[in-house]
């Protein structure tokens, strides 16, 4: 089919007799949208994405006019027959500018190397990356509770002679209230919101200074993106049942409390973090060590990183 007549076939069943207007869902709306819109971009009718996803033509019909709840399959065999992918299809931010598809069809299927150039490069080129004089002299660490950041962090400042920061009593500082306060009576958002904001003050007050952050500040990759670039990153590594035995050393007993697959739970969360906390600067694993090792391992890299960098 040419393009003129190819056009002609889209106009005409895009134009095809609507259903009547009701109350409809936004988010089904869009999608559909995004089909009808993606559909275009391509040449394609209606009857041949129909034909190429094995969907009826009403059903897709139903699904671009926002009153047809596909099933995520069917979703699947759409997005194959449009030639993209389910995220596009569902929409996510990478698709709501030709820029930003562009850039994302440059950054898939890169290795891990790859991306980490491209996001330190794209960093410098936009002003918001490790160009921070201070930073080698911010060491913060990362890793999962029980990891030793509390403990390991204050003689880490000690020897270094810099204060000790605590990003988790900041956080307290700022909402008023407890970590646990903040989760119950406003949320996980909110949360998120304190510790942005409890970082950005450290790092705006020290130019030196060890920070022990909680376990969870890679799951926001803007906050994230602030430690990268504004401090050196240490990742105290453990083992899950070293993480667990520590914690309830403390007098913690919740990992036990919360759930009987407690170490299952545990070793989910550090398998979905390990890839975040990789992108530190450094790693010490204190698995199998007791404290004065552990620090001598921590004291060393940290040292020996200032040494070649500073």
């Amino acid at each position: 089919m040419n393009e003129r007549a190819d056009d002609a076939v889209l106009t005409a069943d895009t134009d095809a007799s609507q259903p009547a207007e009701e109350a409809k869902n936004p988010l089904l709306v869009a999608l559909g949208d995004r089909v009808r819109n993606l559909r275009a971009r391509r040449g394609l009718t209606r009857k041949a994405v129909a034909q190429a996803a094995n969907v009826s033509e009403r059903h897709l019909a139903n699904l671009e006019y926002g009153i047809g709840n596909a099933s995520i399959l069917v979703l699947q065999q759409v997005s194959g027959a449009l030639q993209c992918s389910l995220a596009e299809l569902v929409g996510d931010v990478t698709t709501s500018s030709p820029e930003w598809l562009l850039i994302r069809e440059l950054l898939e299927h890169r290795s891990e190397a790859d991306l980490r150039r491209a996001r330190i490069a794209l960093g410098e080129l936009l002003g918001t990356a490790a160009g921070d004089p201070a930073r080698l002299r911010r060491i913060a660490l990362v890793g999962l509770r029980g990891a030793g950041k509390s403990t390991l962090g204050q003689m880490l400042a000690d020897d270094l002679d810099v204060p000790f920061i605590e990003l988790s009593r900041e956080i307290e500082k700022f909402a008023g209230c407890s970590v646990r306060e903040i989760h119950d009576l406003y949320g996980t958002n909110a949360y998120r919101r304190y510790e942005r904001r409890a970082l950005e003050e450290t790092i705006q007050i020290y130019s030196e200074v060890v920070i022990a952050t909680p376990g969870g500040i890679v799951s926001d990759p803007a906050t994230f993106n602030q430690l990268l670039a504004h401090c050196t990153t240490v990742w105290l590594q453990a083992a899950p049942e070293e993480h667990m035995g520590r914690v309830a050393a403390q007098g913690d007993t919740r990992p036990m409390a919360a759930s009987k697959e407690a170490m299952d739970d545990l070793r989910r969360i550090l398998a979905g973090r390990a890839a975040f906390y990789s992108k530190a600067d450094l790693s010490v694993d204190t698995s199998g060590h007791g404290l004065p090792e552990s620090f001598q391992l921590l004291r060393h890299a940290v040292r020996e990183t200032m040494l070649h960098e500073g």
